[in-house]
């Protein structure tokens, strides 16, 4: 390993290994995640042929090429791969597996195999490098600015690196990954070859590389993909791979929603890593280009199914909505970057609102079965998949419920923020004050009692920046597109040792406490959760009439399931019928159901669990 990396985001999360959740609603989720959904879609790789590529390829190299080429549908099938392993190495971090250590071993091994001698890993042309795959072009990243995905491919191969050497030390798939930074390094530059990547990752993917191995050339790659975007170097559509302009120069959020989702997280880590402020400014504006004209109030990006895209300001259609899972799953990865760089709630506020809506949508609550798209009307033809032919939004969620704790906690010198709420505990160490554990006990999101007791082994002066969610404020959702119809909220309160504190929000949307702290201390936030109506801003033309129901961070939806005799999606509920939450535990893993007259709303994440259904999110006023 070089030298650490000595500039950085501002703020630093506390990583998911410090972090072990006990609650009611994300424990169990990454546990499915672990237990079956990472072997569902190993199984599903094997299946599909995705292992069966990278065997071909090594046989290819060894001069042994398969007699009957059996190449899966789409180039990147071999990202579906990589994605698994890195979600399946973040479940060895936290719990040992010697069966799926094994297995991963195995699978790096494979990949080993099919890594030409220059570096070059994209088993659909090595398998085949007299007719590669279709969108793969005759030579070398002669279509990567299209659709040949070859940079793409190798981000999520370093993303998965990263996450296999930090959970096992083990440096198999990092040397793999390393041995292609070298061909990069080789090929592209500013008196090399001038290509962008036609889908981002690769910046993310690269940074990661730099922060393990403090390799400048790997942050250097990363700044050069996102500066080569620009008219000049135009093919075809540019606009649907945000490559119509500089990436400093772009003001809204363009094109296909995961490819700019992914760029704009990397141009924050760019901007952390090299303290270049026009990164900043520039995602600055796209954000809030996002949550005032094109944020879905499930949290979800990408409105169009053409090209997988966001669509006009105010254009957010309900029934054709695209809101693809990985698109919510970037949302989460560029929010989380904005508030590592601002330390404003607002951020995490967005990504909360990902995280319990948009992105757990996705997929079923056994883990075995998922959404692409994730529409808030269906019509009752539309029903979850054990897997896809571009199978992106499974192996993607994979990966990430198996880090989510990771985004619980943060640190800044000598203060702590506490942005996301759910019983566990977390180890976090502090510049001066040392060690400190935090105890959460809480049934969030269906109860908003939060308590948090500190542990220290002795008494220290530190912050801590409790983060009171806008939902809690009179802010219906981040933004102006969104606003509450109904009576406020009753007021939050939050105690310290049993006394009442005066509740004064900073500018940055958090609850600080400066003090000095001693073992035992606790404080208690209480956080209201009435059931709240949202009404759209007028200019979105498909919710006209109609209002959202919200409880806490959860969005509601009706499904014609819990409402026989009842045509969802023509239903009525009056401005002045109370509406009641009442919490079912054996009803689809747990949940508070919400009732108003002869109406039944489920959370929104758990619709389409029963089979098919009508299902509607805007409701008639």
């Amino acid at each position: 390993m070089n030298k650490p990396v000595k500039q950085d985001y501002p703020i630093q999360p506390v990583t998911f290994t410090q972090v072990s959740l006990g609650d009611i609603f994300w424990a169990p989720r990454i546990e499915t995640n672990r237990s079956v959904t990472i072997p569902f879609a190993f199984k599903q790789c094997e299946d599909h042929g995705r292992l069966y590529n990278f065997e071909a390829a090594a046989a290819a190299i060894k001069g042994k090429p398969f007699k009957d080429i059996k190449m899966t549908e789409y180039p990147f099938d071999d990202t579906d791969v990589y994605k698994v392993i890195e979600g399946a190495s973040y479940s060895l971090a936290v719990k040992p597996d010697p069966k799926l250590d094994s297995y991963i071993d195995m699978l790096v091994e494979k990949i080993a195999a099919a890594q030409e001698p220059d570096g070059y890993l994209y088993t659909v042309r090595t398998m085949r490098p007299e007719k590669p795959h279709e969108l793969s072009g005759p030579e070398r990243w002669s279509k990567e600015r299209v659709l040949s995905h070859e940079l793409y491919n190798l981000g999520h191969l370093y993303e998965a690196a990263a996450a296999h050497f930090q959970a096992t030390g083990k440096r198999g798939l990092l040397d793999i990954s390393m041995r292609t930074v070298d061909l990069l390094d080789r090929t592209f530059g500013p008196d090399k070859k001038h290509i962008w990547p036609g889908h981002q990752i690769i910046e993310m993917g690269l940074v990661k590389l730099f922060r393990i191995t403090g390799e400048e050339r790997c942050l250097r790659l990363a700044k050069f993909m996102l500066d080569a975007r620009g008219p000049e170097d135009r093919e075809g559509d540019g606009i649907y791979n945000q490559a119509h302009m500089p990436v400093l120069q772009q003001t809204e959020a363009v094109g296909h929603a995961v490819r700019a989702g992914y760029m704009y997280a990397g141009m924050a880590d760019v901007a952390a890593l090299t303290g270049d402020s026009a990164y900043i400014d520039a995602i600055d504006r796209i954000w809030e280009d996002v949550v005032t004209r094109k944020l879905y109030i499930t949290g979800g990006i990408g409105a169009r199914k053409d090209g997988e895209a966001f669509g006009n300001a105010y254009e957010l259609p309900n029934l054709t909505a695209y809101a693809e899972t990985c698109a919510a799953i970037a949302n989460v990865y560029w929010n989380h970057r904005l508030f590592l760089l601002h330390g404003r709630a607002a951020y995490i506020d967005v990504m909360e609102r990902s995280l319990y809506n948009g992105v757990i949508s996705g997929i079923s609550l056994d883990g075995k079965s998922f959404f692409y798209p994730n529409p808030l009307e269906s019509d009752g033809n539309y029903e979850r998949q054990p897997w896809f032919g571009c199978a992106c939004c499974p192996s993607n969620l994979a990966r990430f419920l198996a880090s989510i704790s990771g985004y619980q906690y943060a640190v800044k010198e000598d203060a702590i923020y506490v942005n996301l709420f759910a019983a566990g505990e977390a180890d976090i160490n502090l510049e001066d004050a040392g060690e400190v554990r935090i105890i959460q006990k809480t049934r969030y999101p269906w109860d908003g009692e939060i308590i948090m007791q500190v542990r220290l082994r002795r008494p220290a002066r530190f912050t801590i920046n409790v983060r009171v969610p806008g939902w809690a404020r009179e802010e219906a959702v981040q933004g102006s597109l969104y606003r509450f119809i109904d009576s406020p909220a009753p007021a939050i309160t939050i105690k310290l040792n049993n006394n009442k504190q005066d509740i004064s929000v900073n500018k940055d949307g958090y609850f600080s406490l400066d003090r000095d702290w001693h073992d035992y201390d606790q404080i208690r936030l209480v956080l209201p959760m009435p059931v709240r109506r949202i009404a759209a801003d007028e200019r979105v033309e498909a919710d006209h009439g109609r209002f959202a129901i919200q409880r806490g961070p959860i969005v509601y939806c009706l499904e014609s399931h819990d409402n026989p005799g009842v045509k969802v999606r023509e239903a009525v509920l009056p401005a002045d019928l109370k509406l009641q939450a009442d919490f079912k535990p054996g009803m689809l893993g747990g949940i508070s159901v919400i009732r108003g007259g002869n109406l039944t709303a489920i959370p929104y994440y758990a619709w389409a669990n029963r089979g098919k259904a009508e299902m509607e999110v805007w409701v008639r006023k």
